[in-house]
């Protein structure tokens, strides 16, 4: 079956989480995913949050930026999430926005090499392995986790081009692909993904989840193509999904026909109602998602 979830985009206030996050669970919503966009909201902070006000719901970020992060804060983090919230949390890295990167002190000459870098330790500490590492970017000493994960973890990696997509496919678990990404651009993924997987020799599950900017009411096609202008998008065919619960289920199962395991809807950043939202997306899309 296709998952199914939706964004708590960071363009709201943090303290209106807390109801989202409620509303979700009580619509029996799979998964709500949260940003660590600059200069919002902590995504670690805000998923120990969510999972504390909920008991069932899965709580995604996608994605922390690595360029912001020591990769042992990072383990310690998701590792604590898996522990006090075992099989809810799902947690995703990638090379972060270059522009607020730079404003920070942290942009990387090479962002593809401190992705790499990054995940090959971040999964070897979730393993409880010891890691030394001296790398370009990513250097430890003898470093292991005092309390890793009691069960397997997955870890994803944002990926847009063609050698990130590799890099996902050979290092990470899992690859979260943006909401400007058509069916056709996930089938082109997925090849370069299982490119990179096997270079890699692995041959277990790769979950691909992909963002699907949707609006539902009225001025639904309105605000959806208002934002793929903004985004330079707006003449990609297949991008978002406008209008009532058949035509936003039918733009779900595009992508999951393209290869997409989870679709996540994205509202518009003007959602007027975020917890109708969750509740649209949870008991009126889902059941039509096979």
């Amino acid at each position: 079956m296709t998952g199914l979830g939706a964004v708590f985009r960071p363009q709201l206030a943090p303290e209106r989480l807390r109801a989202v996050s409620r509303a979700a669970e009580e619509a029996g919503l799979e998964e709500l995913w949260l940003w660590e966009d600059c200069f919002r909201e902590g995504g670690i902070s805000t998923a120990a949050a969510a999972l504390a006000w909920t008991e069932r719901l899965r709580v995604g970020v996608g994605l922390l930026p690595v360029p912001l992060r020591n990769v042992a804060v990072t383990a310690m983090e998701a590792a604590t999430l898996h522990r006090m919230f075992p099989g809810r949390a799902v947690l995703g890295v990638g090379h972060g926005v270059q522009d607020w990167m730079g404003q920070v002190g942290a942009r990387a000459e090479s962002p593809l090499t401190l992705l790499r870098e990054h995940l090959v330790a971040l999964r070897a500490l979730l393993r409880a392995e010891r890691v030394t590492s001296q790398g370009r970017y990513v250097r430890l000493d003898d470093v292991a986790l005092d309390w890793p994960p009691q069960q397997a973890v997955e870890v994803f990696a944002g990926a847009t081009g063609p050698r990130s997509l590799r890099l996902a496919g050979e290092a990470a678990d899992g690859t979260v692909l943006t909401a400007n990404t058509p069916p056709d651009g996930v089938r082109r993924a997925r090849r370069l993904i299982d490119e990179g997987r096997a270079a890699a020799g692995r041959t277990g599950a790769h979950k691909v989840v992909v963002y699907l900017l949707a609006a539902t009411g009225p001025d639904a096609a309105a605000r959806v193509r208002a934002e793929l202008v903004a985004e330079g998008v707006e003449h990609v065919p297949g991008l978002g999904a406008a209008g009532d619960a058949q035509d936003v289920a039918e733009a779900v199962h595009r992508l999951a026909e393209a290869g997409a395991d989870t679709v996540i809807l994205q509202p518009t950043g003007d959602e007027p109602d975020q917890e109708g939202f969750v509740r649209f997306a949870a008991e009126r899309v889902r059941p039509l998602v096979a």
